[in-house]
């Protein structure tokens, strides 16, 4: 299930993430709907001060269950990030925003609070998927129908986002590219690896804020 295939992909995206941010370790970090907090932890387990943020209060009770099980600090909350933008814009040094943009109705918006909660200099991590014919046979028709690896629905096709849109989107958001990496599944070994430079179905972008 998504969840499942969260724990597999998540040791890759959670690399990605620390190749960007030299000092994890004391950062403070938002992740942003973090859902059952899988990469929130992870942030947490190397020293960062997170918080998680979801829409969702059932994720939010799996996540916080399993922090405290963990014995893990983490600051859950059921928030928009548009309201945590209110109450502490321009304080956080890494802000990652994963699988999220794609299920929102204006990916926009979500960027641009996202640059918002950032100090100058902080860092950013973006995941989604391509709006594009090869994104739709492997994500949706590939991932959700034919492998059932992730629930049917999960994806909607006019939602994706196409790299450059994400790029424009985040430039007018005061944000500039550091690199982009795509994650590869390989049906025979049903393992992911991540190709760097590569911007292809489900791929992730790292930004930092124009200091």
């Amino acid at each position: 299930g998504k969840m499942g295939m969260l724990h597999v992909i998540n040791p890759l995206r959670s690399q990605f993430t620390f190749d960007h941010v030299e000092n994890i370790k004391g950062a403070k970090a938002v992740d942003v709907g973090c859902g059952g907090g899988i990469l929130t932890e992870t942030l947490a387990k190397a020293g960062a001060q997170v918080i998680g943020i979801d829409q969702s209060e059932m994720s939010l009770a799996v996540a916080r269950q399993h922090a405290e099980k963990s014995g893990l600090s983490i600051d859950y909350r059921l928030q928009r990030v548009e309201e945590l933008v209110e109450l502490e814009a321009g304080t956080f040094d890494v802000v990652t925003c994963l699988e999220m943009l794609e299920h929102v109705p204006d990916p926009a918006a979500i960027i641009d609070a996202c640059a918002r909660l950032l100090k100058p200099g902080g860092h950013v991590i973006f995941s989604t998927i391509n709006r594009s014919f090869k994104a739709w046979l492997f994500a949706i028709i590939g991932g959700e129908y034919v492998m059932r690896i992730l629930p049917k629905g999960t994806h909607q096709y006019e939602k994706l986002i196409r790299p450059r849109e994400l790029r424009q989107w985040a430039q007018a958001s005061g944000l500039i590219h550091l690199r982009s990496a795509s994650l590869m599944f390989n049906p025979l070994t049903k393992r992911f690896k991540v190709a760097e430079g590569k911007e292809d179905v489900n791929y992730m972008m790292s930004y930092v804020k124009r200091a």
